[in-house]
């Protein structure tokens, strides 16, 4: 389940750099109720990508922008209440890892699914069945 981190250079700290991808991929394997599935974790990743501050904009003008994007089976996070849960998870913990200043307003979280069999791991394309398998499977 990829995450996306993108933010303009010098608004995540350094330690923010290294931290929030580890930190994210907990709250979403804490959301989901999986924490400790060795499989769930292991299907979570993603990058961070730091721009140069003039390339990152909102509202069509340039305004550090941090946005995480999750991109999950259509089975993943499947109420409002979890989608919910992750996007404040997040944005909590952009806000603790990004410089003074910061406005908690300038933290976009956005969540797309893959319909069943759009979304796979090493050539497999799963279906929400064949990761719930493998999920408890791993439990």
């Amino acid at each position: 389940m990829p995450i996306t981190v993108t933010a303009p250079l010098g608004v995540l700290t350094a330690e923010g750099e290294r931290e929030i991808l580890p930190r994210l991929t907990a709250a979403m394997t804490e959301v989901s109720g999986l924490t400790g599935n060795a499989f769930f974790t292991s299907i979570v990743g993603g990058s961070v990508h730091v721009l140069a501050p003039e390339r990152v904009y909102a509202g069509g003008v340039n305004r550090p922008v941090v946005m995480v994007e999750l991109k999950l089976p259509d089975i993943g996070l499947g109420g409002i209440e979890a989608r919910a849960a992750f996007i404040t998870a997040a944005t909590d913990i952009v806000d603790e890892l990004t410089v003074a200043g910061h406005r908690r307003a300038d933290t976009w979280v956005n969540i797309l699914n893959a319909p069943a069999g759009a979304w796979g791991i090493g050539g497999t394309a799963y279906t929400g069945d064949a990761l719930i398998a493998a999920v408890t499977a791993a439990g």
